[in-house]
């Protein structure tokens, strides 16, 4: 039976990565204009033959896709094509590997950051659920939700970077090279994108906890004279965790092609601000490539999740059971 699970997930997994993928491909060619004029203007009857050929006008988008997908598979994104010259480019697997480290240290760093302080904000704000705090925080994080990551980003470069000069507030600065710099690099954007995800995440959590805390079994807790304490972080804090896990799992996704502004501000280089460079120079393979990538990080945070409620909640483990 948990065999046949894994199975039907996998298969839905790989359904949804198809279906996106290949809706991509369509649209990217129902864009209007010649690609080859757009991409190599100033190339030669032969390089605009050769890359027609590559971007699979020559056949039917079928035949293109499966092509193109089978270069996916096997770790060959495409090339990205220069706008003069007879061809060639720079592959997109090179510029990937610049890139897409700077996003996921970016990404990791956001989430940990906005769980750690999530966490005990949102068990607080359940256990103290209706009080004068409670009323005050949320509606203090209700405020900080709404404020655009790009608008706080602005505001931290003005007072943090540029009135008390005590972070950087352009450029990246690998981990190898400096751990001290890269660090120190990383607080502005990481702030930038954790406040609104602090606030949503802790008013997630505040209801859920709410919930979990009129269960029989935290009754049962109290009745045998635990402590507070004990009985929000051993009892309460794991099935109350679900909703929070998938908002986090869908925001791990969003954050690695979603920060594009950020990283624009902060001048980071990283895959959001390379897809919004693919889109503007209509770069149509770096296009597919990239927003596969951003599929296939969204279905195994997702798969990462489904994993997680079972571990965290043994009610789940028992229902599929």
């Amino acid at each position: 039976m948990k065999l046949l699970g894994a199975v039907i997930i996998l298969v839905r997994a790989l359904v949804v990565l198809f279906l996106v993928t290949f809706m991509i491909t369509v649209l990217v060619r129902l864009l209007p204009g010649d690609p080859v004029d757009t991409l190599m203007p100033f190339a030669t009857d032969e390089g605009r033959e050769q890359l027609r050929s590559e971007l699979g006008l020559n056949i039917n988008i079928v035949q293109y896709y499966f092509r193109w997908l089978g270069d996916f598979v096997r770790g060959d994104f495409g090339q990205w094509y220069a706008s003069t010259g007879d061809g060639g480019g720079v592959p997109i697997g090179q510029m990937l590997g610049v890139a897409l480290p700077r996003s996921l240290f970016l990404m990791f760093y956001t989430m940990v950051f906005s769980l750690t302080l999530a966490l005990p904000i949102g068990i607080f704000l359940g256990y103290r659920a209706d009080t004068r705090i409670d009323r005050t925080l949320s509606n203090a994080m209700f405020a900080l939700s709404s404020i655009p990551s790009f608008a706080l980003g602005l505001s931290l470069v003005y007072i943090l970077g540029l009135r008390l000069d005590l972070l950087p507030v352009l450029g990246y600065v690998p981990f190898t090279e400096s751990p001290g710099e890269h660090f120190k690099s990383m607080v502005l954007p990481v702030l930038s994108l954790s406040v609104g995800l602090i606030a949503g995440f802790s008013r997630l959590l505040r209801v859920d906890t709410i919930a979990t805390l009129r269960e029989d079994f935290v009754t049962m807790a109290s009745s045998k004279g635990l402590s507070n304490g004990w009985i929000l972080w051993r009892h309460v804090l794991r099935p109350s965790s679900a909703t929070l896990m998938t908002s986090a799992a869908l925001q791990m996704g969003g954050l690695i092609g979603g920060a594009v502004v950020i990283e624009i501000i902060f001048a980071l280089n990283g895959f959001g601000m390379l897809l919004n460079t693919a889109i503007v120079t209509r770069q149509y393979l770096a296009i597919q490539s990239l927003v596969a990538l951003i599929a296939v990080a969204f279905i195994f945070f997702n798969l990462v999740v489904n994993v997680l409620y079972a571990v965290v909640d043994p009610r789940v483990r028992s229902a599929r059971g």
